[in-house]
């Protein structure tokens, strides 16, 4: 199945950040042409007066976790950590499944089309992810026997995830909850099972100012100092937040090519104190994507909010508003977080998975725009309900006339 976009406004990310008015068609699930003229094709997009952006990425998040929202407000991080691990203790299956569409459903109206989890009982995440059509990256959270709510051990529940079979839209990962609740032990294993079935790995890292100094007090190292030590960090992991690192800790992330997921709302809303020094690590070359967190910490799972909120927060705290660019946070939303992966997403890009968001900027909120200020009203102005239509794998999975259908089905659920 083919499916011509015609005559669109493309902002495709590329390596030259071209802006191009042209047509893309999509041949089953990639980008196969890029231009002006109008192949032959089964189905079309007319996409006049429409910009086509590749999906964006959300490269932290505990999906399962969504039907938290509101439960885990006004209190302070004692409260709140401890108040969630009492909730994740009572789960179900049935409450992580619902949890899951739903928050799913809130990514795919934001322009999310794949996602990066951290959680246990990924093979029920997994079941939504076919149910939605998202793209999922499954990170099988491991951690300590002592601390583990998980029946049976972490490592090979992981293990057994990653051997399964997935669907074309499933990615499996090895994860880690984070340096607070794992041994070098579970450290070594994990990388071993990284290396075994070539899967990435995600984890929490130096994400409080409490957890690094704890940290230090025991093992006279910063958890990261610590990570390289050990031989952890690597190309293959994405390390969620970073807000406490020194800059011999940014320079041992670059070293060892260590991807950064920054999520500045989550940081922000837990008022643990500190944002990411974002500024350093762009510096010293190292990835840094977008991550939402979940609904406990964030409420939202929206790119729009996590776009503009990353970008007047972190100017704000440097005061100066030319810290980071508009044009550096859609890379981080999209093309950042496909390197970061290891996966041809994030670019629109003739051979790339057709992974695409079509907006409507001709709306209050977004006008009016040019090429010239397309990529600042994308991020600063655009929000959820510009999102007309959202490609994953070659396949249309919302269109706005119908993106509200089946919303009624989400109420009265069980999603604990």
């Amino acid at each position: 199945m083919s499916i011509l976009i015609r005559n669109g406004t493309i902002i495709t990310e590329n390596d030259n950040r071209d802006i191009l008015h042209a047509n893309i068609l999509v041949d089953g699930n990639k980008i196969t042409y890029i231009g002006s003229e109008e192949l032959p094709h089964d189905n079309e997009i007319d996409a006049t007066g429409k910009v086509i952006l590749p999906g964006f990425i959300n490269t932290h998040t505990h999906v399962g976790m969504s039907g938290f929202k509101g439960l885990l407000d006004d209190m302070v991080l004692s409260e709140f950590l401890d108040k969630t691990s009492k909730l994740d203790s009572q789960r179900t299956e049935e409450g992580i499944y619902n949890s899951s569409l739903l928050g799913m459903n809130e990514m795919i109206n934001s322009g999310i089309t794949s996602f990066v989890d951290l959680y246990y009982s990924e093979d029920v995440i997994e079941k939504a992810v076919e149910k939605t059509g998202m793209r999922g990256f499954l990170a099988w959270a491991t951690l300590d026997q002592e601390f583990t709510t998980q029946k049976g051990d972490p490592v090979k529940n992981a293990e057994s995830f990653i051997k399964k079979k997935h669907p074309d839209t499933v990615t499996p990962m090895a994860g880690i909850q984070g340096i607070y609740v794992s041994s070098d032990e579970n450290y070594f294993r994990v990388k071993e099972l990284s290396e075994k079935y070539n899967v990435m790995v995600h984890t929490h890292l130096s994400e409080t100012r409490k957890e690094v100094y704890d940290f230090v007090k025991t093992h006279n190292e910063r958890p990261v100092e610590h990570l390289g030590s050990i031989g952890f960090l690597s190309d293959k992991l994405i390390a969620a937040h970073c807000v406490w690192i020194t800059l011999n800790e940014i320079k041992l992330l670059s070293k060892y090519n260590t991807s950064v997921s920054w999520n500045s709302i989550s940081n922000a809303k837990l008022a643990s104190g500190g944002i990411a020094p974002v500024p350093e690590l762009l510096s010293n070359s190292v990835n840094i994507s977008l991550g939402t967190d979940s609904s406990g910490s964030n409420n939202s799972l929206n790119m729009f909010e996590e776009m503009k909120y990353s970008a007047i927060s972190i100017n704000n705290d440097r005061w100066s508003a030319d810290t980071v660019k508009s044009q550096q946070i859609l890379d981080m939303a999209t093309r950042n977080a496909g390197m970061a992966l290891h996966a041809p997403i994030g670019i629109i890009k003739e051979g790339y998975l057709a992974d695409l968001i079509v907006l409507d900027m001709e709306q209050y909120n977004t006008m009016p725009y040019t090429d010239s200020n397309i990529v600042n009203n994308i991020v600063f102005s655009a929000n959820s309900g510009n999102v007309e239509q959202v490609m994953v794998n070659g396949k249309i999975i919302m269109k706005k006339d119908s993106s509200k259908t089946g919303v009624s089905f989400f109420s009265g659920l069980n999603y604990l």
